[in-house]
């Protein structure tokens, strides 16, 4: 274990700086969600592809219709009828002087139409009333479809969609860096894209240490707590994106542990351990991993370090077998764990999707407390907090012990007080990190 006190700020570098992000791949459209963009997307194909209809009603044309009102409706000959899927009028026809075709939303502008008088502003056609909507036509011969009264005339180009009014041939659809979400693939299929290239969501394998530790739903026997880390860890790795994967709690013993991660490589982009690295008799995540240096055996090396920060001073970083997989060594404590995930972990996470930008969003608050906070001098406070955004304040949740998970599960911020800072008093304004 280093004996070097090393910085938040150093440690995160450290990891950042052997990080690379994942090697691209060509992924279907559903497999994409949450992926990152290696490339820029160019349209192909004009958004919508043609004229259409966004509503249902009746294509005309504007001379036929100017003057139009309750008392003097403009009568028409209902020539046809366009539906979603069409290519148009039957036998290419187009809308002559005094005529109408019916058309549905979405269905394609008939020639020689240049509007779309909405069905509401009829009397549906063949005499019936506009609740009769579109019916009245159903049984009508083809080319012979009756007539229909319109009540209001309409401006050229009235509910029409443009072709290309969303997107044109040669426009960027999407900038590579783009995350892909439920939009972004929606934009994608309409363009009709059935694969992209991105960076996989990493795979993320956690788990836990300790003898101690029991599966929620057991029951509790003497000396035994339940093992919250590794479901809380495995959630955050999700929330930043990554496939992750939890391993049940491994006991106090180096060969098991060191099998177990063994094991796990298959299946991981990265490794995050929790518990074990302090210096206790029984801080068996030193001891399994500590001798895993040597170039020959497993291709990297873990260092366990002492860091300026409160909670979270004992921590491990390197990586692990023949790919060199990063493995992040994190305290046992709960509220330490999780800290230290926010701090460390989820940039690694954010760096193998290729993302740039990899930190919480950070704010300045003003401490809305009863008295003063203290810090010890020397280290990097991150107190448990809620973040009120109007008023420009931050709250203190808990105290600042690292078992206190139920004072974090209140918390929707970190509060940071540097490492310069022994007393914050009520007002002080400060740096605080937003988790959610």
């Amino acid at each position: 274990m280093s004996s070097t006190i090393w910085s938040v700020d150093d440690h995160l570098d450290d990891i950042l700086a052997a990080v690379r992000p994942l090697e691209p791949i060509e992924l279907q459209l559903p497999e994409a969600q949450g992926c990152v963009l290696v490339e820029d997307v160019v349209v192909e194909v004009s958004l919508p592809p043609f004229d259409n209809s966004s509503m249902d009603g009746y294509a005309v044309r504007i001379s036929d219709v100017e003057g139009a009102s309750q008392e003097f409706p403009a009568v028409l000959t209902v020539i046809g009828d366009v539906a979603a899927g069409d290519g148009g009028l039957a036998d290419g026809r187009s809308v002559g002087p005094g005529e109408a075709a019916r058309i549905m939303t979405g269905a394609p502008l008939p020639a020689g139409a240049e509007a779309v008088v909405p069905v509401e502003w009829t009397d549906g056609g063949t005499g019936g009333g506009p609740a009769e909507t579109m019916r009245a036509h159903s049984d009508a011969p083809e080319g012979a479809s009756g007539e229909v009264r319109i009540h209001r005339p309409v401006k050229p180009r009235a509910h029409v969609r443009a072709k290309g009014s969303d997107v044109r041939p040669g426009d960027l659809a999407l900038r590579a860096g783009s995350v892909v979400g439920p939009p972004q693939i929606g934009l994608l299929a309409a363009i009709g894209r059935s694969t992209v290239r991105v960076r996989p969501r990493p795979r993320v394998v956690v788990l836990s240490t300790g003898s101690e530790l029991a599966q929620p739903g057991e029951e509790l026997t003497g000396g035994r707590i339940y093992d919250s880390n590794s479901f809380a860890l495995t959630a955050a790795a999700r929330e930043a994106g990554a496939i992750a994967y939890r391993v049940p709690a491994v006991a106090d013993d180096a060969e098991t542990l060191r099998a177990t991660i063994e094991d796990q490589l298959i299946r991981a982009d990265i490794v995050v351990t929790t518990g074990g690295v302090s210096v206790g008799a029984y801080d068996v995540v030193k001891e399994a991993l500590a001798s895993v240096g040597d170039e020959d055996e497993a291709g990297g090396g873990i260092d366990f370090r002492k860091l300026a920060m409160q909670p979270g001073k004992p921590q491990g970083f390197g990586s692990i077998g023949p790919d060199h997989t990063p493995l992040l060594a994190l305290p046992g404590n709960p509220v330490s764990s999780y800290v230290s995930f926010e701090l460390f972990v989820r940039p690694a996470i954010l760096t193998l999707m290729g993302l740039e930008d990899v930190h919480r969003p950070k704010v300045r608050a003003v401490l809305s407390v009863d008295g003063p906070l203290s810090s010890p001098a020397g280290k990097r406070q991150f107190l448990r907090g809620t973040y009120d955004a109007q008023a420009g304040t931050v709250t203190p949740v808990g105290g600042a012990g690292s078992h206190l998970i139920a004072a974090l599960a209140q918390a929707d911020a970190l509060i940071v007080l540097p490492e310069d800072v022994t007393s914050a008093e009520p007002g002080t304004e400060t740096e605080v990190i937003l988790l959610r």
